[in-house]
């Protein structure tokens, strides 16, 4: 796994998190910015996902590997489960499922890292 990815990935998404968080306390939907923003952390965490598999193919990794597939998987699938609600709810709370979704982005990828390494 690597590390600069994984620090790419929480940093973008405790970034769109803040500013998600920013456009739900003034009352705004979800704008253009947030919308790419989130495509390019999906695309970031895609990058991850394949150094994950990667990794494993080459027999590098941690012995629980349901675990470690577990968050991957869970990671591909928040952004665009969260853009989507997002676009149907398109009030403040569609910008907070955004700021609970890069949360939720940030935790999982420091878990993943900390499961990769052996740590927990």
């Amino acid at each position: 796994m690597n590390t600069t990815v994984s620090t790419i990935v929480i940093s973008g998404s405790l970034l769109l998190m803040l500013m998600s968080l920013i456009v739900a306390i003034r009352n705004r939907p979800m704008g253009m910015v947030l919308l790419v923003g989130f495509a390019l952390l999906e695309v970031a965490v895609l990058v991850q996902a394949g150094f994950v598999i990667a990794g494993v193919a080459g027999g590098a990794g941690p012995g629980d590997k349901a675990t470690l597939f577990g968050y991957v998987g869970g990671e591909v699938l928040i952004p665009p489960a969260a853009v989507f609600l997002a676009l149907a709810e398109r009030s403040r709370w569609g910008s907070a499922i955004l700021a609970v979704a890069g949360f939720a982005i940030a935790v999982m990828t420091a878990r993943l890292l900390q499961i990769w390494q052996g740590v927990a």
